[in-house]
């Protein structure tokens, strides 16, 4: 098993609440990291037909005949549990009671809002990072087409396979039974446009007419897809500025594996030929930075920047209101000096300091130009942040 940076920080939670709950994407490791960290906890997956009927026919017999250290897996599937859950850990009045996992973060936490808010400790566990895998010595392009799911890693599936089963699985198993979407060819046809979107901005109604349904229904499978934890939209900034802003968000995967799968990228040769390679570096770098702060705990307020000058910022920092940050990012191995040109202008208006500001990019060397610093891509990603 690889080790998670998460894993202290569940820790820690268990001790401040009373329940914790863990979701994230299918195949990200929770059960895995949660069975690790609680040993000696009683581990229950409703993923089990015969668990899952013992929780939906006698709720309150299910949890009153258990220990008070109890794992519930995929505690979606059984709604009623969780009233049960909040009246047993307030009676016992102790922190680290339960812990629940879900792979449907909506189904989920309408639940906990329901019954727990207030109770419980919530984190969200992606796929592994980049950081996580440094001691692989994996190069930064295998890790961009392969992606972070740990199976990939610890039973060494094939990478096309895994992620024709995951989506398989996905689709037909969570959108088309849990989630009842109806229409699963328009659902997946919409995932493979996704995909070839990446890092633009995202446009709702295009995207329904090439999928051939109306707009309110590609806006409720988007959010399928970000709650399942597949994709992420980036927000612009919306500061006061004296010029125009865009308010289209960007599109993004939370997997880079997974994108490359949907795009046919299956090497580093298709991947530096393919007309989207800036954009899934881009995205890369994007998703390493969420990672970065979701292991720790933290839930990330991260933006772009674009007026009506056509000035952009892929992306700005703003988790720590003090302190700003703003980072172009290029896949190129070469550093220009154009790089960093909205960096200085828009950084300036901002009010980010130079020491703040950075060109990520897929060279070698770190330097410091004017206004900015220059920092490779494999050293950005192995910060905390």
């Amino acid at each position: 098993m690889i080790e998670r940076i998460m894993a202290q920080k569940l820790r820690d939670m268990s001790e401040w609440f009373p329940v914790v709950s863990l979701t994230g994407p299918r195949q990200s490791g929770k059960s895995t990291l949660i069975k690790a960290v609680f040993p000696e906890y009683e581990y229950l997956n409703l993923e089990n037909p015969e668990v899952r009927r013992a929780a939906l026919d006698d709720p309150v017999g299910f949890i009153s005949r258990r220990p008070d250290h109890l794992i519930i897996d995929e505690a979606q599937y059984a709604p009623e549990l969780f009233s049960m859950i909040q009246v047993a850990s307030d009676e016992r009045g102790r922190a680290g009671q339960y812990v629940l996992s879900g792979s449907q973060n909506f189904l989920l936490m309408h639940n906990i809002q329901q019954s727990l808010a207030g109770r419980v400790g919530m984190l969200k566990l992606l796929p592994l990072s980049y950081q996580e895998l440094s001691d692989t010595q994996i190069s930064l392009d295998t890790y961009l087409i392969r992606g972070g799911y740990p199976r990939i890693y610890d039973a060494g599936i094939p990478t096309d396979m895994f992620y024709q089963n995951y989506l398989m699985t996905y689709v037909e198993r969570d959108a088309g039974g849990l989630l009842d979407v109806r229409n699963l060819s328009s659902f997946r046809k919409m995932i493979g446009l996704c995909a070839a979107c990446v890092g633009g901005l995202l446009n709702l109604s295009r995207l329904a007419a090439d999928v051939g349904v109306a707009t309110a229904t590609i806006s409720s499978w988007l959010s399928i897809l970000q709650s399942s934890y597949l994709v992420f939209l980036l927000q612009p900034y919306a500061g006061n500025m004296r010029k125009r802003l865009t308010k289209a968000p960007k599109l993004y995967f939370y997997d880079t594996g997974l994108l490359c799968h949907l795009l046919g990228i299956h090497d580093e040769r298709s991947l530096m030929n393919h007309p989207l390679s800036g954009e899934i570096f881009e995205n890369l770098v994007v998703s390493e930075r969420q990672k970065a702060y979701l292991n720790r705990g933290i839930e990330p307020t991260l933006v772009f920047y674009r007026d009506d000058s056509k000035r952009e910022i892929d992306l700005i920092d703003l988790t720590e209101p003090a302190r700003p940050q703003a980072f172009e990012i290029k896949s190129g191995a070469t550093y220009r000096d154009t790089f960093a040109r909205h960096l200085r202008s828009v950084g300036s208006e901002l009010g980010i300091p130079a020491k703040d500001r950075a060109v990520v990019y897929h060279g070698s060397e770190r330097y410091d130009t004017e206004g900015a610093s220059v920092v490779p891509a494999e050293e950005f990603l192995l910060r905390e942040s």
